[in-house]
């Protein structure tokens, strides 16, 4: 070869060796890459729409996987996953689930995420993620306690509008509950007393508890203990006031008695045009409207106290955390901030039809009637300490049986309810 043919070629040669360096080197001095996975039981279309409409997908430093599991499934899932080092980076949670898995997430300290910052952007009632030393979770969803009425009933008889407050539940029980000759209920003014015949018995009884004026369950510096028997300096005990107030309904001698173990399900009961009214959740919307297109209902506030100015209804609230495992917590954090975006969230009420966790949101009331009943009713929803569902709604169920079967005295009842919470607590 020529002098020049061989300056050439070293030329190219060179060239390409360092165009190999240089590309090498800017893949590896490019920024990591973080790849999260969530678990959550909303459906993969929630979480998607909400995913698709916030920035964090336009974020090139992180990836992210969603894991739909089922409810039932979902805490002996999480723990064993755990067990095995292959647990999600965040979580998606209900209230009544963060307690038992408390030792498994990783408090946000408030140098993170300040508590003067989290209280102005969410709702009162995603409080219940704070501890003394940081944040548990970070509120994504909320789905409150309402009341639907069936509509022709409350024209037939005449009745205008259905109930705001507890008392006027009375004049309801007299016109609306019809009973056959051999005294069985016929038609039903509302669905309340019993528990395993009744839908969301638990969260309308826990509604009770909290307008009466017990949290049920208190966190003084990390340290819980239940409140059910505690008198508050109200004449009565707050929590004996609503078992009172509850059981009276399945009484046959008294004149609120509206209901009995004997009837189907409320949901039931109210999808076949035989209840006036059916306490459920802001979601059930959809089941109701599929289950009987023909139903003619509309939606209300849950009815409060008229001796408590302060409104309280109970709701459900879903949380993010993050997991204590996960080796990509400051990415974990990115993500949540990214997912809670108010047009990530606005997206996200498109799918759910449930209320934003936003107060900024909530502020533009929308014209839907339906929605703005849920807007209203996530301001003043609330929830409590629940250390584990499925124990808690059998301390519940006994405590209102016990009472429905003549076997214990109310403040007995009470009182068992209370020792059977701080058991639990203690675990």
């Amino acid at each position: 070869m020529s002098s020049f043919k061989i300056a050439l070629v070293t030329i190219f040669s060179l060239g390409m060796v360092l165009g190999i360096a240089i590309f090498a080197l800017s893949k590896a001095g490019g920024p990591p890459v973080s790849h999260l996975v969530i678990w959550g039981t909303i459906s993969e279309d929630a979480f998607d729409v909400a995913y698709k409409n916030s920035t964090l997908k336009a974020n090139k430093t992180i990836t992210v996987q969603y894991v739909r599991k089922d409810k039932a499934d979902f805490d002996s899932a999480f723990v064993e996953a755990l067990a095995s080092g292959t647990g999600p980076d965040i979580v998606i949670m209900r209230e009544d689930s963060m307690f038992k898995h408390r030792n498994k997430l990783l408090t946000i300290p408030y140098k993170s995420f300040p508590a003067r910052d989290y209280k102005d952007r969410f709702i009162e009632g995603s409080e219940i993620f704070l501890l003394p030393d940081g944040v548990q979770a970070v509120p994504f969803l909320v789905d409150p306690l309402v009341m639907y009425w069936n509509r022709d009933l409350f024209n037939t008889n005449l009745i205008a509008q259905p109930p705001q407050y507890w008392d006027e539940l009375s004049g309801l029980v007299k016109v609306m509950t019809r009973k056959d000759r051999s005294d069985n209920i016929m038609q039903s003014a509302l669905a309340l007393g019993e528990w395993r015949n009744i839908t969301n018995a638990k969260e309308i009884l826990s509604t009770l508890l909290l307008q009466a004026g017990t949290p049920i369950v208190v966190n003084n510096n990390s340290l819980y203990s239940a409140v059910l028997d505690t008198q508050f300096n109200y004449a009565v005990i707050p929590g004996q006031a609503a078992l009172n107030f509850y059981t009276q309904f399945t009484n046959p001698t008294s004149a609120m008695y509206t209901w009995n173990r004997s009837l189907p399900t409320s949901l039931n009961f109210f999808l076949s045009g035989n209840l006036a009214t059916y306490i459920g959740f802001a979601s059930e919307i959809f089941n109701i409207q599929q289950k009987n297109p023909n139903l003619n209902f509309d939606v209300t506030y849950m009815p409060q106290s008229r001796q408590v100015q302060k409104k309280i209804v109970f709701a459900h609230m879903y949380g993010m955390a993050i997991t204590k495992q996960s080796k990509q917590a400051s990415a974990a954090f990115t993500a949540i901030v990214g997912l809670i975006e108010p047009a990530s969230l606005t997206a996200l009420e498109t799918v759910t039809n449930l209320p934003p966790v936003r107060r900024d949101l909530l502020a533009s009331k929308p014209t839907d009637p339906y929605r703005a009943v849920f807007y209203n009713s996530a301001l003043y929803s609330k929830s409590w300490i629940d250390p584990e569902p499925v124990a808690t709604a059998g301390i519940f169920r006994d405590m209102v049986e016990s009472i429905t079967s003549g076997r214990a005295r109310v403040s007995d009842s009470v009182t068992t309810a209370n020792q059977l919470l701080n058991g639990l607590l203690m675990q």
